[in-house]
Order: C-alpha cells, then sequence, then structure tokens
C-alpha cells in the first residue's frame, strides 16, 4: 500500500465535527461506515454489474471503511483511491486496511482537499464516489465539487453522491436533539431549505445543473429498533454524534440551557424496548458531460 501522500499539509477544515481527529470520531465514523453499508445493501447496490469497474475514488473517505469494503467485494478492481483532508483519518484509514489484509498496491489513501482540487489526472476512474458530503460541504461549495467530479471520472462512467435526511425516531429527546442540529447545518450552508431533506431534495436537480447526464436516483430508507444489533448501533453512532457535533451545534444553531439533561434522556429512550429509528438516505447517480456512450456502456472496463 502507498503511504499516504501531503502529510505535512494542514487544510481549513469545514467539517461539523470541530475535533475531526479525535478518537470518539473515528471510532464514530468507522461504525457509520458499517451500519449504513449494511443497511443500503452493499457496497454499489443500485449499480446493474459493479464487476465492470476496474478503479474508483472515494472522496471525503473518512475512516476507510467503505472503500476497504469495496475491495474486498470486488477483487476485480485494480485501483481505489480514497481521499480525505484529514491525515489522522488517512492515518487511521491506512491502518484499517492493512488490519483488512488489503495491503495491496491497488488500494490507497491520500490527504486531500477536494474543495481546493482533486489532485489526479482528466478521466482517472470509473466511479467517483461521495458519501455524506454534508458534513463538510457547503451549498455553494457543490457545483466546483461536481465539476471536479467530472474531469477526473472517465467518458461512460459513474459519478454516485449518498447523502441522508435527518432521521426520524420514537425518542421525543433525539427528535429536539435532531432539530437543533438540522438548524445549525441549514445556519451553517450544509444544507439549501430548513426541512429534514434540505439536501437530498436537491441533490438530482444538483447533478442536473453541474451537466452530470442520465441522473437517476434510489432511496433507502433504514430502520433501526432497540434490542437488535443495528438497533444498537444506531443507538451507539447517535450517542458519539450529538456529543462530538455540540461545538458545531453551539455556533451554528440555538442549543438549549438543559441540552445535557435532554442529551441523557435521549441514551433513556434509545435503551427502551420500544425505541424504533427511520433514516432515509437518497443515491443519485449519472455520468460526465459529454460521455456520448454513458447509456450503452455506463461501466467501461
Amino acid at each position: 500500500m502507498e503511504p499516504p501522500t501531503n502529510a505535512g499539509r494542514s487544510y481549513p477544515s469545514t467539517y461539523f465535527v470541530h475535533d475531526r481527529s479525535s478518537a470518539e470520531e473515528l471510532n464514530r465514523l468507522h461504525l457509520q461506515d458499517e451500519l449504513v453499508t449494511a443497511g443500503m445493501g452493499g457496497i454499489l447496490p443500485e449499480q446493474p454489474d459493479p464487476t465492470l469497474l476496474r478503479s474508483i475514488l472515494d472522496i471525503g473517505c473518512g475512516t476507510g471503511g467503505w472503500l476497504i469494503e469495496a475491495a474486498k467485494t470486488f477483487p476485480s478492481l485494480s485501483r481505489l483511491v480514497g481521499v480525505d483532508a484529514s491525515p489522522k483519518m488517512i492515518s487511521y484509514a491506512t491502518a484499517q486496511a492493512q488490519v483488512a489484509g488489503q495491503q495491496e498496491r491497488r488500494l490507497q489513501f491520500r490527504q486531500m482537499d477536494a474543495l481546493r482540487l482533486l489532485e489526479f489526472p482528466d478521466a482517472s476512474f470509473d466511479l467517483v464516489n461521495l458519501r455524506f458530503g454534508a458534513s463538510f460541504l457547503r451549498t455553494w461549495e457543490w457545483p466546483r465539487l461536481l465539476g471536479e467530479c467530472q474531469r477526473v471520472c472517465r467518458a461512460g462512467g459513474v459519478i454516485r453522491i449518498t447523502e441522508a435526511e435527518m432521521m426520524l425516531s420514537s425518542s421525543p429527546a433525539l427528535s429536539r436533539i435532531s432539530e437543533v442540529a438540522l438548524e445549525a447545518l441549514y445556519q451553517a450552508g450544509h444544507f439549501f431549505t430548513p426541512e429534514r431533506d434540505g439536501l437530498i431534495s436537491e441533490l438530482a436537480a444538483l447533478l442536473h445543473t453541474s451537466g452530470v447526464q442520465n441522473v437517476q436516483t434510489q432511496r433507502h430508507t433504514l430502520h433501526y429498533r432497540a434490542e437488535t444489533r443495528a438497533g444498537q448501533a444506531f443507538a451507539e453512532d447517535m450517542k458519539h454524534l450529538f456529543r462530538t457535533t455540540l461545538p458545531f451545534m453551539r455556533k451554528w444553531g440555538r442549543v438549549p440551557a438543559d441540552y445535557e439533561a435532554i442529551y441523557q434522556q435521549m441514551l433513556l429512550e434509545m435503551s427502551q424496548p420500544d425505541f424504533e429509528a427511520s433514516w432515509t438516505l437518497l443515491t443519485a447517480w449519472g455520468h460526465p458531460i459529454g460521455s456520448a456512450h454513458a447509456q450503452s456502456n455506463p461501466h467501461p472496463r
């Protein structure tokens, strides 16, 4: 495996966790990767034949879980690259890949700020993936990034974006904290509207406007119940999420004075046998502008 590049470079962070290199956030992202990938039905559930792909770029790869699973699932992939602005996340992802036995040169993680430039030649990848970009992307930054995605994606390749709406649950305390988080995301510019679907409602239009062709979408509604493995993982994710994002919510939202009491009540309610939650994700994908054979050959070899 190639060592991380740009290891000494530091980038300003727009990520919604201020201490993005904390052990708590690294562990949360690792957990969330597994939870979401399993809930969605795998790595590329909407793609008709992922085995035709040979190269993938994962933007904002975080702790690398999605890309590592892609490497294990599709041995036909000859090049997998994950990029993230955080050197700590890149180091973590590299270590996780080694633990998973993915030490081949085909899988690499590189420190890179996607909001500046994707440091790859034109037409470098068959598929460009971005999942949960709302964690660091503001609304006005989407056009530039999607332009870069098109530049580095090969003709006939796939640009694939997955984003989520705010979750629904039977916990009044979780619902209240989610409302605070939603307000903060909107005020900070990460959502287009102050609604639960304030990003995913605009996702297909974003791709269309940027010139992505043949845009398609697929929804995934993930359900979580108490006393199940997935339900316990979801509760653990929420436990850490609303602790690590508290500084972000204080900066951009209106955090109640009794937030700690509400947070503790949320933990209690999520542990009850009747707890339920649902989380809707939307994947939108299409082909780079100018891909004349996008429909006849969507997965180039």
